[in-house]
Formats: C-alpha cells, sequence, structure tokens
C-alpha cells in the first residue's frame, strides 16, 4: 500500500501543511512534532512524490543542461563538475542533446518547461535569441558555460580563449620554434575558433613573425580534423617544426596521423594541445596542453546557477577560469 501525505498527517495528529513544512524544512512547528513527524514518515515507509513536493515550494530540484555535441570529449567532465554540484544540493540533472540545431534545441527547451526545471546550463553554443526569449518567459534563471553572450545579460564560466591560445603558441615560440602550424575550429566560430585564431596570431605578430595561411587550416574540432589538418599542413609547409591544435581531439587526430606516416613526435614536430582532457596523458606520447578546468567549470556554473535560484538574483557574477600549460612528452627545444 502506497501511504499519502494525508496518511502521514492523520497518524501524526497534525495537519497537511505541518507535515508539508517539515518535508520542505519550512519554518512554523516544535521540534517535537518535527521527531512525531519523522516518526510516522519512517513507520510507513513514506516516500514524499517529487511533483507533489514541487507544486508545494514551486521548485522540482531539477536543471537542465543543454549540450550541442554530446560526442564530444568535453561532455563528461562537464557533467561531472555540474552533477557533482547538483547532487550535493539535492537536485538532479536532465542533459539534453541539441546538436547545435535551432528546432531540435526549441524542442528541448519547450520540455524543460513542460517538466517545471528549476534552471538552465546553456554549453558550448551560441545562444539565439529566440532561446533566449523562451527561456525568459519560462521565468528561470540561466548560466551559460564555456560561452558568453555580448547580446544578452546572461552569466557565464569560461576561460579566456583567446589569452590561451596565445599561451600555447607563446610556449612553443619560447621552446624556439619559428615555423609554427594551426590545426584550429572553424574560423567563423565565435565560441572557440575565432578567439584561439586570434591569440595564435597576436602570439606570432608580438614575436615578430608574419602569418601566412599556409600555417593553418581551419575546420572543426573533432579527431578527424586533426587528421586532415596535419596531413594539410605537413604538404603545405614541410618547414613546420610544431603545430598549436585548438583541442585535444584535433591533437589525437595529428598524433594519429604523425604516426601512420613515421613522423616522429616531437623529434620531428611537437604538438600542444588544448583543453586537458582526462585521456591527453594516456597518449603516445602523453599531450603537452592547454589546461582548462572542465570539472571545475562544471561545478562553477551549477554553483552560480544554484545561487540565483537561492538568492532570487537574475544575475551573478561572470566567472573567467584560470588556464594552465602542462608539460608532458609532445613538445621538444627547437635545436
Amino acid at each position: 500500500m502506497a501511504y499519502t501525505i494525508k496518511d502521514v498527517a492523520k497518524k501524526a495528529g497534525v495537519s497537511i501543511a505541518t507535515v508539508s513544512r517539515v518535508l520542505n524544512n519550512q519554518p512554523g512547528f516544535s521540534e517535537k512534532t518535527k521527531q512525531k513527524v519523522q516518526q510516522v514518515i519512517e513507520e510507513l515507509g513514506y516516500e514524499p512524490n517529487a511533483v507533489a513536493r514541487g507544486l508545494i515550494n514551486n521548485k522540482t530540484h531539477t536543471i537542465g543542461v543543454l549540450f550541442p555535441e554530446l560526442s564530444s570529449m568535453l561532455v563528461t567532465d562537464f557533467l561531472n563538475g555540474i552533477e557533482t554540484m547538483a547532487h550535493e544540493l539535492g537536485s538532479s540533472v536532465i542533459v539534453c542533446h541539441t546538436e547545435a540545431d535551432g528546432e531540435k534545441t526549441m524542442k528541448y527547451l519547450q520540455l524543460l518547461n513542460e517538466k517545471r526545471i528549476d534552471g538552465i546550463i546553456f554549453v558550448s553554443a551560441i545562444l539565439k535569441e529566440e532561446y533566449y526569449n523562451y527561456i525568459r518567459k519560462m521565468g528561470i534563471p540561466m548560466v551559460l558555460l564555456s560561452t558568453e553572450s555580448y547580446a544578452y545579460p546572461v552569466p557565464y564560466v569560461k576561460v579566456n580563449d583567446q589569452h590561451a591560445a596565445y599561451s600555447a603558441t607563446k610556449y612553443l615560440l619560447n621552446k624556439g620554434h619559428k615555423k609554427i602550424g594551426m590545426i584550429s575550429g572553424n574560423k567563423d566560430d565565435l565560441i572557440a575558433g575565432k578567439p584561439r585564431i586570434m591569440g595564435f596570431k597576436m602570439a606570432l605578430k608580438d614575436s615578430g613573425i608574419a602569418f601566412t595561411d599556409n600555417i593553418i587550416y581551419s575546420k572543426g574540432f573533432s579527431f578527424q580534423d586533426g587528421l586532415d589538418g596535419m596531413e594539410k599542413l605537413m604538404k603545405q609547409s614541410s618547414e613546420i617544426s610544431a603545430i598549436f591544435a585548438a583541442s585535444d581531439e584535433i591533437a589525437f587526430g595529428a598524433l594519429s596521423f604523425a604516426y601512420q606516416h613515421g613522423i616522429k613526435i616531437p623529434d620531428d614536430v611537437s604538438i600542444i594541445g588544448y583543453d586537458n582532457l582526462s585521456i591527453a596523458e594516456m597518449a603516445i606520447p602523453p599531450l603537452t596542453t592547454v589546461g582548462q578546468p572542465l570539472i571545475k567549470m562544471g561545478k562553477t556554473a551549477a554553483s552560480m546557477l544554484f545561487e540565483m535560484l537561492e538568492s532570487g538574483n537574475v544575475f551573478v557574477e561572470n566567472r573567467i577560469l584560470p588556464h594552465e600549460i602542462l608539460e608532458r612528452e609532445t613538445v621538444r627545444e627547437k635545436r
């Protein structure tokens, strides 16, 4: 037999409202009453219905997370951080795979609205006007993770991509490399593509090295893009002694191409990646890379969202988290 909150109230000799206040840790009852209600709940084996509790306190203790690409290795670490923080605070997570598709994104937002979620974390994609307007109508807070918006006042947590790309390129320059190539994301991608290319170009310029189109391959952030980019750069400019890969997945593709074609890493060509995915140190050789604190970024985004829910503020301070160079075995001094 499934007992209801009415059964608990009757056996404890209190009102349904009092049982509700005890369940939701709200004021308005004595310690003796609390103990009596908790005792009855235990005796009956009563399990509060999450939807019913949500109707009472106007919260479902559920947040939505929208990812443009679930196959990306970044997702695991971001989600790890988000779920860890949500779990600590007694909430659950609904994950939505939008494929960066406008129609699919809107359908997921409608679904999340029907589920009466408390807030949204929007990851690694451009926040379009239709998304922003719909979420505003939902009346819930939102935090951007690994992206930002100039058009809309939405708090975000990310690394400074341009600065991090500058640091990666400067690291190669300081190792004595003058002929440096880049395998980047799409040059029109305002989230991570364009900023990382700008950082690369700026580092070359500050070191008095001219940028030419034959030292960059710009398409996407995948393993296949790394394979294709490495092949093209090796054909376009045989003098290249180092590669800045704009993601670790790109770097893994470049390493694979090098292995297949007898190019020794780092003896013939040095490679530095970007992200510090958990498998970067498992690569052969272990990958030198720019580290984003991915799990911490996920935790921070969730913490910001729950802070907004708790305080009622529609905006919290943006967070730019620090990057770092993780030195392993894919970069050597240029002799």
